[in-house]
């Protein structure tokens, strides 16, 4: 599991075809993964704290207060 060591991103999923385990519409932790994003994929953190790889066009990016931030990462 590869942990984030700078701030952190958020993604919505929009996208889930194939990928029973990723919610429509919920905000999901994004974790750095530069071999991953070259491949058009990106690393994100499920709901039982394991990050996974799915593609990049499963997520539209947002920015999210801190609060919401904190919120986001303890749940995941």
């Amino acid at each position: 599991m590869i942990r984030a060591t700078t701030e952190s991103r958020f993604a919505v999923c929009v996208r889930n075809e194939d990928c029973e385990d990723l919610e429509l519409r919920k905000v999901y932790q994004v974790l750095p993964d530069k071999r991953a994003e070259r491949d058009g994929y990106i690393r994100v953190v499920d709901e039982s704290g394991e990050d996974y790889l799915y593609p990049e066009s499963y997520f539209v990016f947002v920015r999210l207060p801190r609060r919401a931030q904190d919120a986001v990462a303890a749940t995941s």
